[in-house]
């Protein structure tokens, strides 16, 4: 199976697809609407062959539905149909637990996108639950996204956002009872250390997390039609 994979955000949508190294940028922005998206994603991807398609999008997904309109994108996301649209299958999940599919190396694992915003994705035993930690109220009236995002790294200077993230890290691996935390995200990169028990994370894995959603219907089919 080729599987196309579009990791969407505020500046750039990446694409890939199953078999090729390169990743290539869609430009996006507050004017990017879904029907745009599939033009551009078309244009983009004309020499490239694939059966089925990954979104991983920057907003609350569940079964597959987006629950919300991004903050970054035109309007028209909830409820948009994007395999009529493509014509093709089609699954979508929140961006953070497409990276944090793309990352994990079994076990409980916890991943946290820091980047704008903070992004969450908890995997116990190959099962995948994105989360929304970053609104939750940490301190002095403030979200963990206010600390760990990219407002707090501005606030705060980044050895005082650094320490931040310690105690986070260390406070969700408690609670969550997790083997590990990945740390993904573009600010991820700023950091001076990696706190204990967690591993750095890599954007690319966002594309392995959009081939590795369609593993299990492939093995299915393998399985069904004694393929494997």
């Amino acid at each position: 199976m080729n599987v196309l994979v579009l990791d969407v955000g505020g500046t750039n949508i990446k694409v890939g697809v199953t078999g090729q190294e390169e990743v290539r940028k869609v430009p996006s922005g507050p004017d990017m609407t879904p029907q745009r998206l599939v033009e551009d994603v078309r244009e983009a991807t004309k020499d490239w062959q694939f059966n089925a398609i990954s979104v991983g999008f920057p907003a609350p997904v569940v079964r597959g539905q987006i629950q919300r309109e991004p903050a970054n994108l035109a309007p028209g996301w909830v409820g948009f149909d994007f395999a009529a649209a493509f014509g093709k299958p089609v699954k979508v999940i929140n961006d953070a637990a497409m990276q944090a599919l793309g990352s994990y190396e079994g076990g409980r694992m916890l991943f946290m996108g820091l980047g704008t915003g903070l992004g969450t994705t908890l995997i116990i035993d190959n099962l995948v639950a994105p989360m929304e930690l970053a609104h939750l109220p940490f301190r002095k009236k403030r979200t963990y996204e206010d600390y760990l995002g990219e407002r707090g790294l501005h606030r705060l200077g980044r050895r005082r956002w650094q320490d931040y993230v310690e105690e986070v890290v260390a406070l969700f691996k408690a609670g969550f009872v997790v083997d590990y935390v990945v740390l993904g995200g573009g600010n991820a990169k700023k950091l001076l250390r990696l706190p204990p028990h967690a591993r750095a994370g890599d954007n690319r894995n966002a594309m392995l997390g959009g081939f590795r959603l369609w593993e299990k219907d492939e093995q299915t089919q393998q399985h069904r039609y004694g393929n494997g």
